[in-house]
């Protein structure tokens, strides 16, 4: 069961236009796919947001307070304008959101196991998830424009098979300043040209890294 990451520096960067832009292009792969985000201030969204709460798996500290700590649930409408929906309209089979607190990811990895072990493909969005699993391939989008730059991310730089580059002429000196990318000097770096975020070397370099993939438990366990 292949696991592919997709991660990126900030938000706005095009982390769900990959992933959406590699599912419609190996339709093979029969993809799951995840979105993880973290709420600073609890999971439930606003108005009940764009799934279906009283459906979704869930925990909480406090039973009484709307101040829960996780959600998980399975987005069902391919014609909707979330993330979740653009990736079933890329041709995913399911697609889930994950919210959490901030630093409560951990709190909701056995519900993500339990979906992964039931899944042939998958695909993340998300950076923090490799402190839990080891994909089989981590892509990180990077965009010079751009000047946050996520702890998570640059946590997690050095783990990165390849780099997708937002192509723009002051990429040599790029907004984020002093943060250094010597840790992935060596990885593959594909330039990307918004609003196509999936070039055609960045699929054939997907499928060919996942073609070679030996069948292997680790993605049950922690690192």
């Amino acid at each position: 069961m292949p696991i592919v990451v997709i991660g990126g520096h900030a938000r706005n960067v095009g982390k769900t236009s990959v992933v959406a832009g590699l599912i419609a292009a190996l339709p093979g792969f029969r993809w799951t796919a995840l979105k993880i985000t973290q709420h600073r201030h609890g999971v439930r969204p606003a108005n009940g947001g764009d799934c279906d709460w009283a459906t979704a798996d869930r925990s909480w500290d406090d039973p009484s307070s709307d101040d829960h700590s996780w959600a998980v649930s399975e987005e069902k409408d391919r014609t909707g304008e979330s993330d979740t929906s653009r990736f079933l309209a890329a041709g995913a089979d399911h697609s889930w959101w994950v919210r959490t607190q901030p630093g409560r990811l951990a709190d909701a990895m056995p519900r993500i196991r339990k979906i992964l072990a039931a899944t042939q493909n998958a695909i993340i969005e998300s950076n923090s998830i490799l402190r839990y699993l080891k994909p089989d391939l981590y892509l990180t989008v990077l965009d010079p424009q751009t000047a946050d730059f996520k702890s998570s991310a640059l946590t997690f730089l050095d783990r990165a098979d390849a780099i997708l580059l937002h192509s723009v002429e002051n990429s040599k000196n790029p907004d984020w300043g002093s943060v250094s990318l010597k840790p992935v000097i060596d990885r593959p770096t594909f330039e990307i040209h918004p609003p196509n975020y999936v070039t055609p070397e960045v699929v054939e370099f997907v499928r060919a890294r996942l073609v070679s993939c030996p069948a292997s438990p680790r993605h049950n366990s922690h690192l």
